[in-house]
């Protein structure tokens, strides 16, 4: 079994980390440099910088920032947020930057994923999915005729998810399930799944989502949205099925330290870094 791994993720906006609840209502966090340099001493194995409105405000991705985390930190990192082309991965690679996070770019531009893939490799690309779960009435089949006066049975609703763009603003027609396939079809070395739903709320992951992209890819999936408790983290790994579990809030604000997470989960017979 590949170990999993913990990824502190900073979002980071107008040079400060912020922290939201379900993409809103954000709070200070803290310097976004330092934090990386203590969690990278406390034990994480990653590390993901998304700069949350670079899409949306249609900018590039904060390169200044990059190469003093890629100075300050000694473990891989992650770069998403306003990244359209190839020169904007190469620039924040030749930063410091180990990969990179494309979301809304990829939904628009999907040949964007075989592009990185093709000129700095599979492992380089990761594809960051926003999704939110919605209700939807079954396909109508064949009915059978039925008396009059009788009384329909009442209509069973199914789920499906949702991918959005522009770090959660605009709703798509993308399914999550079939959007995570052709995004490893083209290339993608990893899917970075964040439940818009679950984000922030501190109740534990969407793990039967997550378990289903498990089945579905062939590549390691990272599950963001709902730490709350260190059970979570167990949880995300033995029934989600998740190769990475990345949160934000429990690390910013010392609710759940590294080592001790680590250590509650190597007690629970989960191989980690």
């Amino acid at each position: 079994m590949l170990a999993k791994r913990i990824i502190p993720c900073l979002d980071v906006k107008d040079g400060t980390t912020v922290k939201g609840v379900q993409f809103v209502d954000f709070r200070d966090a803290g310097d976004p440099v330092e934090l990386g340099r203590q969690y990278s001493e406390q034990g994480a194995d990653e590390l993901v910088y998304l700069d949350i409105t670079a899409s949306h405000e249609g900018r590039k991705t904060f390169l200044d920032l990059v190469r003093r985390v890629a100075a300050t930190v000694n473990i891989p990192f992650t770069v998403g947020g306003g990244i359209n082309e190839l020169s904007d991965v190469d620039k924040l690679l030749n930063a410091g930057a180990d990969k990179v996070s494309i979301n809304s770019a990829a939904i628009r531009n999907p040949k964007l994923i075989e592009e990185i893939a093709n000129h700095f490799g599979s492992q380089v690309c990761v594809v960051a999915i926003d999704a939110n779960p919605i209700e939807i009435m079954p396909p109508v089949g064949a009915t059978l005729a039925v008396a009059p006066l009788a009384v329909a049975p009442p209509k069973k609703t199914q789920q499906t998810w949702l991918c959005y763009l522009n770090g959660g603003r605009i709703p798509t027609e993308k399914s999550l399930f079939d959007w995570a396939k052709e995004a490893e079809n083209r290339g993608a070395g990893e899917i970075l799944f964040t439940s818009m739903a679950h984000d922030g709320a501190k109740t534990g992951y969407a793990n039967d989502a997550l378990a289903k992209l498990a089945d579905n890819l062939g590549i390691p999936i990272i599950a963001s949205g709902g730490a709350g408790t260190k059970e979570h983290f167990k949880d995300v790994f033995q029934q989600g099925k998740a190769d990475a579990a990345l949160a934000a809030s429990v690390f910013h604000f010392g609710e759940i330290p590294i080592p001790a997470l680590k250590k509650y989960l190597q007690q629970e017979n989960i191989t980690i870094r």
